[in-house]
This record gives structure tokens, C-alpha cells and sequence, in this order.
């Protein structure tokens, strides 16, 4: 089995956990390259390189299971401390960019990092160039009805105002054509969870991306946030998250949008939701999928072993179903 992951940051980093504790014969993670903050946005700025943050993370989550492995792992994501040059820098963000300089191009250094790290997979950009992010946002002013352009993925992810829609510059970029054939060559393709319109909807903008995802045989499943986020999604709906994805990929086709069962527990919010998927010809399907604490006191945080789980019953239904007919 072969599974595509597509995101970036910290849900896409839970995402690839539960796809190796899937144990399948590959895994692709598919990553957002607009990143313009921190460590990242001072390489892509000082260097000209796609930012290299969220494939940083994306390979650190594939790092090997042995010792040499859990050691990569850690020292990728480890950050200088103090206030000199280096300071705030993750060291995987220094490694990609080095050996980019070295190998001549991105994505040699990032397989080169993932022989280093004994991956269980491989780490891919969406795109081979920077991106950036804009986003039309209203309830910056007094007149809520007033629509302000506000550019920057961190800009973005931390606006106190309500995100109408979003774009990337320049519009309509090219996708990596080795994105396009992951997803195309999967059994087992996911969207999300993560931050939706930095991490999950700017895949969506580019068209190739979804040109492979409605041309690709592969079960599709949309993993949908445990909860609204500070800034972007501030009082979003579950319902509003998808047509968030409709509205900006309106030929998006989909099978299953996946939801954590306790996140809408009353039966009238979940029909809701289903006519909601609906427009993406999806239906939704409810499981367990909550990390829990030492105390049994439920997280905001997907659980790996649960959304493998999921993914995998998922599956597995979907090839029964193909074999009986």
C-alpha cells in the first residue's frame, strides 16, 4: 500500500505518524512552501529557497524508528538558542539549505536527509518555488463589511480578523511534478488536518494538485481539525471548514471526510456536515480519533495509533468493495 499525505506543520507531522504505524510499502508527504516566519522565512528571504520549515518537520516525523534514527529526529528539529546569528534557527532548516547548496537543488538535499535519518518515507514541496500567501480578510475595521488584503502566511495564521479567501502568488503556480505523481500513484491519499488556509487549502490553489486528485484512483480522505484555530479559523464550524475547501477548489472530489466523533456530538450539527461534504461528494465518517492524557482527560490533538486506525478501516472497506464488484 502506498499512502500521499498532503499538509504541512504540526498536522501534517501527526499524519505521518499514524501512515507509518500503518506500516504501508511507502509514504509521501506533500508539503506547503509558503512558510514566511521565523527560521524559515529568514532562509527563503537570505537564500532564495523554498522555505524549508514544514519539510523539516515532515522528515523528522518519517526519521527511522533505531537510535541513529531517533537522533536525527531530534537533532533536525533542535533550535539554537541565544541572540547571535544563528539563534531561533532549526538545525534541519540549516541542513536543507546546505545541501541544496551543495547538491544543487531541493529536493536532492531533502532525500539525502532522509538516507541520513533512515526515513520511512519520502518529503516532497507541492511546488518547487517560494509561495506566498494572501488572504482577503474582513472585520479589520470598523465597517465589518470592509475586505482588507492582508499577505504573509504568519500574517495570515494570526489575523484577528475573519478570512473570507485566499490566494497564492503567483497564482496558479506549477505543481512538483513529483507531488502529482505521489498522489496519482497512491492507494491511500489524505488532505489536512492543519492550520486550513495556510497548511491544507493552499494545495488546493495549485491546479495540477487537484487535477492528480481528482485523476487518481486512490482512496481520498479529508482529515478534518479537532477544533477551530486563534486567528485563521476563529469561529469556523466544521460545516464552514469544508466549504471553505469547496469554495476554493470547486471540482474537488473526495470520498470521505473524517471527524473526530466527540467534535460534533448532536445528530442536527452532523447532517449539516454530510450536506456540506456532500458538495465535495464525500460522506463523513465519525470515529474516535483524540489523544487522551496520562489522566484519561481528552486533548486537542489527534492520537497516531487512532487516526491509523481510522485510515486503515477506511481502507480496507474501500478494497472490499472495489473486489465485489
Amino acid at each position: 500500500m502506498h499512502i500521499t499525505s498532503l499538509g504541512g506543520g504540526h498536522g501534517l507531522y501527526q499524519t505521518l505518524v499514524a501512515a507509518r504505524l500503518s506500516a504501508p510499502d511507502s509514504i509521501t508527504a506533500v508539503v506547503t512552501v509558503a512558510d514566511d516566519g521565523g527560521s524559515s522565512g529568514r532562509l527563503r528571504r537570505e537564500m532564495d529557497i523554498i522555505p524549508p520549515g514544514d519539510l523539516r518537520m515532515a522528515l523528522a516525523a518519517l526519521a527511522g524508528d533505531d537510535d541513529e534514527g531517533r537522533f536525527w529526529a531530534r537533532t533536525l528539529q533542535h533550535r539554537f538558542g541565544g541572540s547571535g546569528a544563528l539563534a531561533g534557527h532549526a538545525v534541519g532548516n540549516l541542513l536543507i539549505a546546505a545541501f541544496k547548496e551543495v547538491l544543487g537543488d531541493e529536493q536532492s538535499a531533502l532525500d539525502k536527509i532522509a538516507e541520513l535519518t533512515r526515513s520511512h518515507g519520502r518529503v516532497v514541496p507541492m511546488c518547487n518555488q517560494p509561495l506566498e500567501i494572501e488572504a482577503e480578510v474582513a472585520g479589520l475595521d470598523d465597517d465589518p463589511r470592509l475586505i482588507r488584503p492582508v499577505r504573509g502566511q504568519v500574517a495570515v495564521a494570526t489575523t484577528p480578523g475573519t478570512v473570507r479567501r485566499v490566494k497564492l502568488i503567483p497564482d496558479r503556480p506549477e505543481a512538483c511534478g513529483l507531488a502529482v505523481a505521489a498522489i496519482r500513484d497512491a492507494d491511500l491519499v489524505t488532505l489536512g488536518p492543519g492550520s486550513w488556509f495556510s497548511s491544507v487549502i493552499p494545495h488546493l490553489l495549485i491546479p495540477g494538485i487537484v487535477e492528480a486528485l481528482n485523476s487518481t484512483e486512490a482512496l481520498k480522505v479529508v482529515v478534518l481539525n479537532l477544533s477551530a484555530e486563534l486567528g485563521e479559523t476563529q469561529g469556523f464550524s466544521s460545516e464552514r471548514h469544508i466549504h471553505m475547501l469547496s469554495q476554493h477548489a470547486p471540482s474537488l472530489r473526495v470520498d470521505h471526510i473524517l471527524v473526530d466523533s466527540h467534535t460534533i456530538p448532536t445528530s442536527a450539527e452532523r447532517s449539516y456536515l454530510q450536506r456540506a461534504a456532500g458538495g465535495l461528494g464525500a460522506d463523513v465518517v465519525f470515529e474516535d480519533l483524540r489523544r487522551q492524557d496520562s489522566d484519561g482527560r481528552s486533548l486537542n490533538k489527534h492520537d497516531p495509533s487512532k487516526l491509523s486506525a481510522a485510515l486503515m478501516s477506511l481502507h480496507r472497506s474501500a478494497r472490499e468493495g472495489k473486489a465485489s464488484d
